[in-house]
């Protein structure tokens, strides 16, 4: 038997095992870059003036993370920048995602990439069924896909996601948002949400307004899509209150357009109970609660 022969077999198929792991790593490595959106140092200004002033952070697919922070601190400006409002100016940054920088994009290829946002004020627009648009929001899903949509499957979806918000068939024949109540127009972003199945939803104080029932609906179908979609989650909100239904897995704190504290879910309990007082902010609750 030749030995030598063996031990040369042997070698090289040990450096088969190490590359082919090596190349499974890398694999792995370039596929969960791919699945988190990743924010770079972004600042961004209206008219020239700053309002986000460099702000970094990631949101992988399947966590949970949550911005808080007091009136006027940035955090809509924040979502609207991510997903491209045209008032906004990128002074500097990237936002990664899927080997992109989003902010070349318009809106809505940010929209077939993945990323979703809900409304803290969802525009009312007359004369457009919630079911047409709905409906060519989810053929435009498909434009890059092999997969053709499908109009039974569409139906099915809409339907299910209906009753897990607690509302009528009928609604989708109501022109978009016109003539519903503040709770109407919250729960019709969440069936959006349930219908396009985003990868990465961004949730601009989504809970503002609402009901305590409203609310742990509007969680409820969150916490599903996160775990039936592996969906990331960026939640923006004013208040601890929604966090009692979606445990966020990193807690960060936005003060004058800057990231100035982060944690886990403890850290949003602290703010329930002193609010913002250690970060020199005091302010007055106001609470509005809309019905349905």
């Amino acid at each position: 038997m030749d030995f030598k022969y063996l031990n040369k077999t042997s070698m090289k198929f040990n450096h088969f095992k190490i590359s082919y792991f090596q190349g499974r790593k890398l694999c792995f490595k370039i596929f969960n870059m791919a699945e988190k959106l990743i924010i770079k140092n972004l600042r961004v200004g209206i008219e020239g003036k700053e309002i986000i002033k460099g702000i970094s952070l990631e949101v992988k697919r399947g966590e949970v993370h949550a911005i808080m922070g007091p009136n006027g601190s940035g955090k809509s400006t924040l979502a609207y920048a991510l997903m491209g409002h045209p008032k906004y100016e990128i002074m500097e940054g990237e936002v990664i995602y899927k080997d992109k920088n989003i902010l070349q994009l318009p809106p809505d290829e940010r929209a077939k990439l993945g990323i979703f946002l809900a409304f803290q004020h969802p525009l009312e627009i007359d004369g457009v069924r919630l079911s047409t648009f709905l409906w060519q929001s989810y053929v435009k899903k498909f434009e890059n896909s092999n997969k053709k949509p499908n109009i039974i499957e569409f139906r099915k979806e809409l339907k299910n996601a209906l009753i897990n918000a607690g509302m009528k068939e009928d609604m989708i024949d109501r022109f978009l948002n016109v003539g519903f109540s503040g709770g109407e127009k919250k729960r019709t972003e969440i069936v959006q949400m349930a219908v396009l199945k985003p990868e990465i939803a961004i949730l601009d104080e989504i809970d503002s307004g609402l009901d305590i029932d409203a609310v742990r609906i509007v969680a409820e179908n969150v916490n599903r899509l996160v775990k039936e979609n592996n969906m990331g989650v960026l939640i923006i909100t004013h208040y601890q209150r929604i966090l009692n239904y979606i445990r966020p897995d990193y807690v960060y704190v936005l003060i004058d357009g800057k990231i100035v504290d982060k944690g886990d879910y403890k850290l949003a309990e602290e703010l329930e109970k002193e609010g913002y007082l250690k970060y020199g902010i005091e302010e007055k609750e106001e609470v509005l609660t809309w019905k349905n």
